[in-house]
């Protein structure tokens, strides 16, 4: 009984980080698997939380509908497709701890470097590079699929075009609502999606579409230069986490 409700618990706060970071809250959204993780294996965590992304992102679709920069959605639509493929294909062979400190030290270095760089919107829709938001989003993409942590390419990708913050948020709303959506397939093929992970599911996504609009209503009282601080500070953070997280799985430290 205790661990049942060790479990339910902590299922729903990983469902309420979902809701929030879906709604356009930075940090929280990739803090689920980890949480969900303290009761069941990360790959049955990600398995789990899959469906209730999926719904989250019909709700934050719709709160961001208009707010998207539609260069930047077609390239990230594309490389996540194939960054998605990549991952499918390779899901057998992937060492995930490997690709874990390879994402947060690509983050880690990237937001220092934002840390130390001054923002300029004058130069939004001019710094948009095809070949680095391909090769970004195909990235993207591939660690989405391998374990939900595609913030730190993505933003890599985004941060220097210098987008609006409802725009950036919605952008990202958007790309990740169809790579979520897209990874249904192989996720079922790879045996991730159970019915029982279904049903439970279908529970957690109740308070994970109560908080996207929680999300939602924050995001719109936060500044614009104090919401992109945060965005760059929590990049840090997660990357620093991701490498953490990394070293740990590998067994190289006890």
């Amino acid at each position: 009984m205790q661990s049942e409700f060790l479990f339910w618990s902590v299922a729903l706060f990983s469902a309420i980080f979902v809701g929030l970071g879906k709604g356009g809250l930075p940090v929280v959204a990739s803090l689920a698997v980890p949480s969900l993780s303290l009761v069941m294996s990360p790959i049955a965590a990600a398995g789990l939380l899959l469906p209730v992304y999926v719904v989250s992102d019909i709700f934050a679709l719709f709160a961001y509908r208009r707010d998207y920069e539609p260069k930047v959605l077609k390239i990230g639509i594309i490389g996540m497709t194939v960054g998605v493929l990549i991952g499918w294909a390779t899901a057998h062979l992937v060492i995930e701890w490997v690709v874990t400190i390879l994402i947060g030290l690509m983050g880690a270095i990237f937001s220092v470097h934002q840390i130390l760089k001054k923002r300029d919107q004058t130069e939004q829709n001019k710094l948009i590079s095809h070949k680095k938001g391909y090769f970004w989003s195909t990235v993207a993409g591939f660690t989405s699929f391998i374990s939900h942590n595609g913030g730190p390419p993505w933003q890599i990708f985004v941060l220097p075009i210098g987008l609006s913050k409802s725009v950036f948020v919605g952008t990202s709303v958007i790309a990740f609502s169809y790579v979520n959506a897209i990874k249904l397939i192989p996720y079922y093929f790879l045996g991730q999606l159970s019915l029982d992970n279904l049903k439970i599911a279908l529970y957690l996504m109740v308070p994970a579409s109560i908080a996207v609009y929680v999300g939602f209503r924050l995001v719109k009282l936060i500044p614009e230069q104090v919401f992109f601080k945060i965005v760059i500070s929590a990049l840090f953070l997660i990357s620093f986490k991701l490498i953490w997280d990394g070293f740990k799985s590998s067994g190289l430290f006890i």
